[in-house]
This record gives C-alpha cells, sequence and structure tokens, in this order.
C-alpha cells in the first residue's frame, strides 16, 4: 500500500498561502526558502515564488543563484545517466544473462564462455522419471 504524504504536503496553492502567512510567524530558521520548501513539499524555486506573494523579501540574486545551482544539478544528472548508458553498452555483447547490475552500474551475470562450459560439463536431463520408481 502507497503511504499518503502528509496533509500540509497536499495542499494546493491558495491552501499553501494561507498556511504560510502563519507559518512564517513562528518559523525561527535561517534558511527560509529551504525550510517552506521543506515543510510544504514544494521545490525551491516554487518556494522563492510563493514567498514573495505573501509578502517575503528575497533577493533576485539569489533566485539567480537558486537557478544556475538547479541548472547544474540537472547537467549532472544528465552526464551521470549518459555515463552509465555507455558502461551498461559496451558489455551487452559479453553476458548471455545479467542477473543485475553493481551500485557503479556494471552488469553481472553469466558470460557466453560459461554457458558453453557449462553445457558441455552437464550430462543430459533423464526424462523418463518413473522408470526409476520402484513400484
Amino acid at each position: 500500500m502507497k503511504k499518503k504524504a502528509p496533509k500540509k504536503k497536499r495542499l494546493k496553492r491558495p491552501a499553501r498561502l494561507e498556511k504560510a502567512k502563519q507559518w512564517v510567524k513562528t518559523y525561527s530558521g535561517k534558511r527560509i526558502v529551504y525550510g517552506y520548501a521543506k515543510n510544504f513539499g514544494v521545490d525551491k524555486l516554487c518556494a522563492v515564488k510563493e514567498l514573495r506573494m505573501i509578502g517575503i523579501e528575497i533577493s533576485e540574486q539569489y533566485e539567480k543563484q537558486l537557478i544556475h545551482s538547479l541548472s547544474l544539478m540537472q547537467k549532472q544528472k544528465q552526464l551521470k545517466k549518459e555515463q552509465r548508458s555507455e558502461a551498461l553498452n559496451t558489455f551487452d555483447d559479453e553476458f548471455a544473462f545479467i542477473a543485475g547490475y553493481t551500485s557503479g552500474g556494471f552488469p553481472y551475470g553469466i558470460t557466453y564462455l560459461e554457458m558453453e562450459q557449462n553445457e558441455v560439463n552437464s550430462s543430459p536431463i533423464n526424462t523418463n522419471w518413473d522408470d526409476d520408481l520402484p513400484f
């Protein structure tokens, strides 16, 4: 069963703005954008926009810095995804069966060479199992 998010994180913007007016009065931290985003379950850009709507001043420089850092994080995520897919593509011809992947993204499983060796060494399967019963 999927666990539901807390009610304060399921609010639409008008309800969030009403609750935010009370929340701001009681907030004692130093990073109001981070606290708002975490408390109401929104991203930081949305938090900046909504905090401005209720009258909290947030500098343009902070918003630009936030946008820049988010774009850098997105680029890093895309680069990591591309590197992982490149690493996986180099091993596709080696494995007959991929059982899983390591934390670094490398596959492990049965190679074609191991599969051929098992076929040579294994004995044929007895399909007449009724013949071996004593009764």
